[in-house]
């Protein structure tokens, strides 16, 4: 933490190794939220929390701004729990651990909650640093964004004083985002029998590891691979050439991050194991040649293991993999409207194998309505033909584009007098939160920046130091830049 406390902008980066410090996973945030509470309630701010548990403070104007429009910073509180396999780390008890490597900040092993936690840093160091000119300002802190936008769909009505709202979740320093998808959840539970293997077959782990990984939306476009789709490929490829019983399938532990890893237990006649471990060496080189390029460290193999139970039957292993292999994954239709954005997609983000049941978890993203609907209508034909059970839920809205918002037009000609030169006007494929502040605040004029983030929703995930600083400089400016009312 000593580390982050030289680097500048210095208020922004000590609230951001305070947030390392507390962790912060998708439902448990309580301890963070306590802890901001508790800290604006010591600046005498006024401070509220709803009934979902989204934190609302608000400050006063700086002397003279108190006819400006009002502002709200927006970011969440929670950060998405991923790590290497290798990594030991709980993340409902244990600290993040940042360090700076060149011009990142990465963690060791783990996500690191640049995604929010820097924008989240950057709205508190606004309402602590008295430096910043701004009109009325409130900070909005909503809960558990990243399993499902729970804050934002409970989101309490006749709340916000804001005229304006700048959402600080982009993870691209000079795009400026004004909208972003929609979202969908997606369930498969296909039935399965099992029955007993052979007394002297083997059991096995296969493990594919090593794939990159990444944002569900944000990188879905760089045809990452899925470990499990890519896992069940080889299934469905080999099935003819081995008496291999599955007892066992995993992959993936979020559904909007692209999975890094999935593996499968197996038995097998003792005779077939080495052509099983050539097949496997064979597979590898196939995947080396067509990800390797993008997922450098890809490893597969199979090493024995005690697991015992019994397996699927083969009915019930054909069905399932086939539905798997034939799910599709990525990218589906790329956007007229906004040239180079990805208008439709999902991400296979879990599957599991239950006594009696396999699941299968999708997040289909889209920026139109009808792109989810179609995707949706596509998983419950692919669901039927497999007698699979499905089911679409959580829906959340697209956030619509407007040419002619007033507090994107500013954003871009306070970025164009601040560094030279224009920003990139974007829709994100990303879920923000946007969207659904639309129904219980219409009037918002919304606006979205933030930082450089690669890697989110992995381990791999780093902030670059020096964007953040233009981020601070950007968001500062746009306070002091906001019109009257």
């Amino acid at each position: 933490m000593s580390e982050l406390s030289q680097l500048s902008p210095q208020p922004l980066w000590d609230f951001f190794a305070k947030i390392c410090s507390i962790p912060h996973p998708s439902y448990h945030e309580e301890a963070l939220a306590s802890y901001i509470v508790d800290w604006a309630k010591e600046q005498q701010f006024w401070c509220e929390r709803d009934a979902t548990g989204n934190i609302l403070i608000r400050k006063p104007a700086t002397a003279g701004m108190e006819n400006r429009k009002p502002v709200a910073l927006q970011a969440h509180l929670d950060m998405v729990p991923q790590k290497n396999n290798a990594t030991e780390h709980d993340f409902a008890r244990d600290p993040i651990q940042p360090w700076v490597d060149g011009e990142w900040l990465k963690a060791r092993g783990t996500t690191l909650g640049a995604d929010n936690g820097i924008g989240m840093a950057s709205a508190l160091a606004v309402l602590a640093d008295k430096t910043v000119e701004h009109g009325p300002l409130e900070v909005l802190l909503t809960m558990t964004e990243e399993a499902g936008m729970e804050g934002a769909f409970g989101l309490q009505p006749n709340w916000l004083q804001a005229d304006i709202l700048i959402n600080t979740d982009s993870e691209e320093e000079g795009e400026v985002y004004m909208g972003c998808a929609g979202g969908i959840d997606f369930l498969s539970e296909l039935p399965i029998n099992r029955s007993a293997i052979p007394a002297e077959y083997l059991t096995l782990n296969i493990n594919l590891k090593g794939l990159r990984g990444g944002h569900s939306g944000a990188d879905i476009h760089l045809g990452l691979g899925n470990a499990t789709k890519l896992l069940a490929r080889f299934f469905a490829e080999s099935r003819g050439k081995f008496d291999l019983h599955l007892i066992d399938f995993k992959g993936g532990n979020l559904r909007n991050a692209i999975p890094r890893e999935a593996s499968a237990v197996v038995a097998i006649a003792p005779e077939q194991e080495a052509t099983l471990q050539q097949a496997l060496q064979e597979y590898l080189s196939i995947l080396q040649n067509e990800v390797a390029p993008k997922d450098k460290n890809i490893t597969l193999n199979a090493q024995s293991t005690s697991h015992s139970g019994p397996a699927l039957t083969t009915e019930s292993f054909d069905r399932f993999i086939n539905l798997l292999n034939v799910t599709p994954n990525g990218v589906i239709r790329n956007s007229d409207v906004a040239p180079g954005v990805v208008e439709t997609s999902l991400n296979i983000g879990i599957v599991t194998l239950e006594e009696d049941q396999a699941k299968i978890y999708c997040l289909i993203r889209s920026l139109i309505d009808s792109g989810k609907e179609y995707v949706v209508s596509m998983l419950h034909s692919l669901g039927a033909l497999a007698g699979a059970k499905t089911e679409a839920s959580g829906s959340y809205p697209g956030w619509q584009p407007d040419a002619n918002s007033a507090i994107m037009a500013l954003t871009r000609e306070i970025y164009l007098d601040l560094f030279g030169k224009k920003p990139n006007i974007q829709v994100i494929h990303a879920g923000l939160e946007c969207g659904l502040f639309r129904e219980p605040y219409p009037h918002l004029d919304m606006v979205s920046i933030g930082p450089t983030i690669t890697g989110p929703h992995s381990p791999d995930e780093q902030v670059h130091i020096g964007s953040v600083a233009l981020y601070w400089q950007l968001l500062t400016a746009l306070l002091k830049a906001v019109p009257t009312k």
